[in-house]
């Protein structure tokens, strides 16, 4: 029996948009594709409908249970659905939306084929197509009669056919072949459905495709975000769907940066891959931690990370900026899944070890970027490569710095490297403390407290009034970038110096304006460039400034923040689904310059920012929820309970999970710390300024008699009484004051 494609993914994932198509259907475990093909006589070829500007990606679940998309080819417009109720069946359907030629000369066709090379074969009286592989058969059935079916090797054989000889051709008709294609043309079937399953028969699979086309799946229920930041939830679940495929050379599955590359096979960036581990964790905990496995899986023996790893090039001689630990402990927040601290600790904490060892050639105790006399990587021993350890590979920040190759680093000390290593420090002690690795977590501290001082003391330009990269052994280089403000992120900034850095957010002359951050000072000359990290708007930097914002206290500067990104983001996005990976930072647009991708992992990070404001999982407040008294719906989205729900209806928030009501306030404010055990509730409230005379807080599903003690603010607190479940008087609660509420074990 051949062996299985893969045998270990989640029935529920099974039949999902793997493969480089987005069009192409695969059906993982077996490796049986089913691909729509489209011809046009006006343009005299066929298309796989490959990644590209004639292709709109809609709704995707990450799952596949919901899948839309509009391609256009030849000058007419298309649109197909998929729909999958079941894990063993998807169902399909396309509609012709516009024309640009007679329909009879255009054509739609459907191509079963398995990666094994199984037989496929046609059978009339049935109306099916049949693959067997191994013991299992897939069976395609469709509601139209096609006009042919022709057989061929494989998928290209069937598009090389189309472009040799055109739509009125019957030389290719076949009823068994490696792949066999059911031909449609748009005169007769304007719109289409068909329906595959699987199944241990050939008999049964037919009759459970017959039977979910003639009953379709219902409209299934994707995690979605309406009112408030309507859409941002929806938008990181599509960006992270769509980007998620089959790695065929190391035999996984991971969230690439953007489908509509071609690299020659898979890359991974190392901090790409922690971000797609974050932003599929939302949904998916084991959807999270297969991207931090492929983020791991590029450490090396020398114990950095490797900054790019791909089928054709591996960058073991430079890394990129720590990030992971706080990815990885902002993921365990959500899901509490102590596994994944055990898995990714080894080499987060040995990554942090080498960046002190190998980046600071003097001993200052902070480090520069450089590349290792190790491997052959494209750049290596180069001022690029070293450049390319911070991920800003052309900022302006860098112009001064002079490549060393004695030490074979730059002469600078970057301010944002040197800050995410104290805050990869910070978040390496906290795992290391959960892991209960005290002395460990006592190195960490120690680090992250040394790094924090030197960046406030060595690193800040008092005649600016901001943090920036400065020689080794001399001033202040000239180009500063978002990167001033990170030393807010670990927790560098003195009050005073915050304050400072605040004035440069928003003056406009500098990084304030109506389209936020550039990666250059609107004051440098690099920022009229317009050309990648010189001057445009980048979505990761503004999640970390968001961050940064947040750690050191300023809510509404972050909150103004995440607004505009979010607005950023929707330009693009709203009707044409771009999701860009860099945005220009005068107008806003997206694909104004050719040095940006479509539909780039990292620009979800902006509508991320917009579900933050909602929900959120941090080191700086924990389980976050907040309550505007705007309406919104958010979830359901992973939490330490489960998949949760938030809304908030006439004022009043609403925390469900598993048709439960868990938690219900009408406290205008934030929750945060929430901790939601069988036994134990508590949190800490921030009531907004201004607040209402009254507030409340209920337990829907724990009765009155379970409660043993709750004290707010360090006394006693007394439940409502005459109701049928736990409630509290919240009038009065103090900004940051913590409520705890102790219960009865469950029987």
């Amino acid at each position: 029996m051949p062996m299985l494609v893969d045998a270990t993914v989640e029935a529920s994932k099974a039949w999902n948009t793997w493969s480089n198509r987005p069009a192409e259907l695969v059906f993982l475990p077996l490796g049986v594709r089913l691909t729509p093909v489209l011809f046009s006589s006006r343009a005299a070829k066929a298309t796989t409908i490959r990644p590209g500007a004639d292709l709109l990606l809609g709704r995707h679940g990450l799952d596949g249970e919901a899948i839309e998309f509009e391609t256009r080819h030849g000058g007419s417009r298309l649109s197909f659905a998929y729909r999958k109720a079941d894990p063993y069946i998807v169902t399909g359907r396309w509609t012709a939306l516009d024309l640009a030629e007679w329909g009879l000369r255009y054509w739609v066709s459907l191509c079963l084929s398995a990666e094994s090379g199984a037989t496929v074969r046609y059978d009339a009286a049935e109306g099916a197509t049949v693959v067997e592989v191994g013991t299992r058969f897939v069976a395609l059935v469709t509601r139209d009669r096609p006009v042919q079916v022709t057989a061929h090797a494989d998928v290209a054989a069937l598009v090389a056919d189309f472009d040799a000889h055109g739509y009125f051709y019957k030389g290719s008709r076949g009823t068994e072949a490696p792949a066999l294609a059911l031909r449609f043309e748009l005169e007769m079937a304007h719109d289409g459905a068909f329906a595959a399953a699987v199944a241990d028969s050939a008999a049964l699979a037919i009759a459970k495709a017959k039977a979910a086309l003639a009953d379709p799946a219902p409209e299934p229920a994707l995690p979605a975000q309406t009112g408030r930041y309507a859409g941002a939830l929806d938008a990181v679940r599509d960006v992270m769907a769509w980007n998620t495929l089959r790695d065929t050379d190391s035999r996984r599955n991971f969230t690439a940066t953007s489908r509509m590359w071609d690299l020659g096979g898979f890359a991974v960036w190392f901090n790409d891959q922690t971000y797609a581990a974050l932003m599929t964790n939302v949904f998916d905990r084991a959807a999270g931690y297969e991207n931090m496995a492929a983020a791991m899986a590029s450490a090396t023996p020398q114990g950095n990370f490797t900054c790019l790893l791909s089928t054709t090039d591996q960058w073991v001689d430079r890394s990129q900026a720590p990030n992971g630990a706080f990815m990885a402990w902002m993921m365990y927040l959500r899901t509490r899944e102590r596994s994944g601290l055990d898995f990714v600790y080894e080499p987060l904490a040995r990554n942090q070890r080498w960046w002190r060892e190998h980046r600071d050639p003097t001993r200052l105790g902070l480090v520069s970027c450089g590349t290792s006399d190790v491997g052959d990587g494209m750049y290596k021993g180069l001022h690029f490569g070293a450049r390319n350890e911070t991920g800003m590979d052309n900022s302006a920040t860098h112009d001064e710095a002079v490549y060393d190759p004695e030490t074979r680093t730059l002469s600078t000390l970057d301010v944002g490297l040197n800050a995410v290593l104290a805050l990869d420090a910070q978040m390496l002690a906290l795992i290391a403390r959960e892991l209960g690795r005290d002395a460990e977590a006592a190195e960490f501290e120690a680090l992250a407290a040394s790094s924090r001082d030197l960046i406030r003391t060595e690193l800040w330009n008092e005649a600016r009034g901001l943090f920036a990269n400065r020689q080794r052994t001399g001033g202040f280089v000239r180009s500063v970038g978002p990167t001033s403000f990170y030393p807010l992120l670990c927790g560098a900034a003195t009050p005073e110096q915050a304050k400072r850095l605040l004035a440069h957010l928003d003056d406009p002359e500098s990084f304030g304006g109506d389209w936020i951050i550039p990666n250059a000072s609107r004051d440098d000359p690099a920022y009229k460039d317009n050309v990648y990290w010189r001057g445009r708007i980048w979505p990761n930097v503004n999640y970390f400034l968001w961050h940064a914002l947040r750690a050191a206290g300023f809510e509404d500067e972050a909150g103004t923040f995440a607004r505009k990104s979010f607005q950023l983001f929707e330009k693009s996005w709203a009707e044409q689904r771009i999701v860009a990976e860099n945005y220009n930072a005068e107008t806003g647009e997206a694909m104004d310059q050719g040095d940006t991708d479509p539909f780039y992992s990292w620009g979800a990070m902006l509508p991320l920012l917009g579900v933050a404001e909602v929900m959120d999982f941090n080191p700086w407040g924990g389980w976050e929820v907040r309550n505007t008294g705007e309406p919104v719906r958010l979830g359901p989205v992973e939490s330490p309970v489960g998949p949760v729900e938030l809304r908030v209806e006439d004022g009043v928030l609403t925390l469900r999970s598993a048709s439960r009501i868990r938690l219900e306030t009408d406290l205008v404010g934030r929750l945060s710390h929430l901790t939601l055990e069988p036994n134990f509730v508590s949190l800490r409230l921030h009531p907004a300024s201004g607040a209402q005379e009254t507030a409340r807080l209920a337990l829907p599903d724990i009765a009155p008699d379970r409660l043993v003690a709750a004290r707010m603010g360090g006394r006693d607190l007394a439940p409502l009484e005459g109701q049928p479940f736990l409630a509290f008087d919240l009038s009065g609660a103090a900004a940051g004051e913590r409520l705890d509420i102790h219960l009865t074990p469950l029987a």
